[in-house]
């Protein structure tokens, strides 16, 4: 006997209900980073060309984004995809997390090799991108920033995005050294400093998206403690065979084989355990199979 529910078809995510503020963001970003990359060719600047490259990321990082939620809605309607295509949104994470890696190893290679003889940049035309880069960043932070707490896609746009505002104020900081004083290294300098500040952020998106794809329990839940409660509620003699995982962001699903003390009513045990981790996990998907007492032995043995 089991009994589960299907969200798979009725689950709004984080992504679908803040699609309008990502296309805002797409088309905006877009604009200023086909503006900064021919600005940046014709002004020699690194720091600018690598504020461009982070720019192109967050482009297509919520590019892929929308593309997972269309992807996404298509896929309630195939009985074969009995949990849709949600993963999309933690593929679309992984994939920018590697590109995001890629454009932040190469500014610090390109920047290294600069030192020895930085070019002369422009650092009027610098100047003046770089600000319509912050503006345009300052509005796409607060457009995606009320998402990132709930979507692992959003979350790695936003913070693409904030380290590109971030990159921003290091480019302007530049170029009015540059114009001020013809210091030409604090092109290169400022183009490392955002590589650094790039990576390890870009490490922990990755290693997020990876702990979903592998099916490990979420982070902030205890898979023990879920053993335990779901142990102490009434009629329940025995749990095993728990497994507690992660479908995309903000939908944590659990199974588990529930053995009956004798005498304990099935429907009831059932509501019992799904309130429990209802409200102590936030668990609303769950397959539970219950399993009598008296019938020792009646999970047989996995063999993967």
């Amino acid at each position: 006997m089991g009994a589960g529910h299907d969200h798979s078809g009725a689950v709004a995510t984080a992504a679908h209900r803040h699609r309008g503020r990502l296309w805002a963001a797409f088309g905006l970003l877009t604009a200023l980073m086909l503006v900064e990359a021919v600005t940046a060719f014709g002004t020699g600047s690194l720091a600018l060309l690598s504020d461009a490259g982070h720019m192109f990321t967050d482009v297509l990082g919520i590019g892929m984004a929308l593309a997972a939620i269309t992807a996404t809605r298509r896929a309630d309607t195939d009985p074969q995809r009995t949990f849709g295509l949600y993963r999309l949104e933690v593929l679309a994470a992984l994939a920018n997390a590697v590109l995001l890696g890629a454009v932040a190893s190469y500014v610090l290679v390109e920047a290294v090799r600069r030192f020895g003889a930085p070019p002369r940049v422009l650092a009027g035309p610098m100047l003046v991108v770089a600000v319509l880069g912050l503006l345009a960043n300052v509005v796409a932070f607060a457009l995606l920033r009320s998402g990132a707490q709930e979507s692992i896609n959003l979350r790695g746009a936003y913070l693409e995005v904030l380290g590109d505002l971030l990159g921003s104020l290091g480019v302007i900081g530049a170029a009015v050294v540059i114009a001020l004083t013809r210091w030409w290294w604090a092109d290169p300098l400022v183009a490392v400093a955002i590589g650094l500040f790039i990576l390890p952020r870009t490490w922990r998106l990755g290693r997020a998206a990876l702990r979903i794809l592998v099916q490990a329990a979420p982070e902030h839940l205890q898979v023990t403690a879920v053993h335990d409660r779901l142990s102490a509620v009434p009629g329940v003699a025995e749990v095993h065979d728990l497994h507690v995982w992660t479908l995309t962001s903000g939908m944590e699903v659990a199974s588990a084989h529930l053995t009956m003390a004798p005498g304990a009513e099935v429907g009831e045990v059932l509501a019992a355990a799904r309130a429990a981790l209802h409200e102590d996990f936030h668990i609303d998907h769950a397959t539970l199979q219950i399993e009598p007492g008296t019938s020792a032995g009646a999970c047989g043995p996995v063999e993967w």
